[in-house]
């Protein structure tokens, strides 16, 4: 089932966006001249016992010893051939963040503002949508945990406080 579909079924408001294709939130982020804050990138986790999906700003990473101590056992990233195999209608790295329609666990970090909106890629790399995360927190009821840090770039580092 396409997002924008099942959207449109729960009578949400939203807004498809078509875009160049790209392929890391951060790229869409840049692509539709927004902030790395409002665009959310969501990543399959294999957790202690089951798989989970966690929904995060694209200008923040997961920390995943926080998260493994959060949920009492190591968690990881899931692989390539799991995204394949759990996310057959998505192209490769452009999963939805509704991971209750695949019947997974939903992660949102928890400094997501609910009265934002956010914006995330829709099964494909060119298509992207815009909802209120008040509307997504309804619809999907994730999980709300301070899972994730600032991205910190290696070529760019942020100054110390001295």
């Amino acid at each position: 089932m396409r997002v924008s579909q099942y959207l449109a079924d729960q009578q949400v408001a939203f807004e498809e966006l078509v875009h160049a294709p790209a392929f890391t939130a951060q790229k869409l982020a840049k692509t539709l001249h927004l902030s790395g804050r409002l665009v959310m990138k969501s990543v399959l986790l294999q957790g202690p016992r089951v798989h989970l999906l966690a929904v995060l700003p694209a200008a923040m990473r997961i920390d995943l010893s926080k998260l493994s101590k959060a949920l009492g056992g190591v968690v990881r990233i899931a692989s390539e051939d799991e995204l394949r195999d759990h996310f057959p209608d998505c192209e490769s790295g452009a999963l939805m963040p509704f991971g209750q329609l695949y019947g997974f666990r939903t992660l949102l970090e928890a400094t997501v503002p609910l009265e934002s909106a956010i914006v995330f890629e829709a099964q494909r790399h060119a298509v992207a949508i815009r909802m209120r995360c008040r509307d997504f927190v309804m619809l999907e009821r994730p999980e709300r945990l301070a899972f994730a840090v600032e991205h910190v770039s290696p070529k760019h580092p942020r100054p110390q406080a001295g």
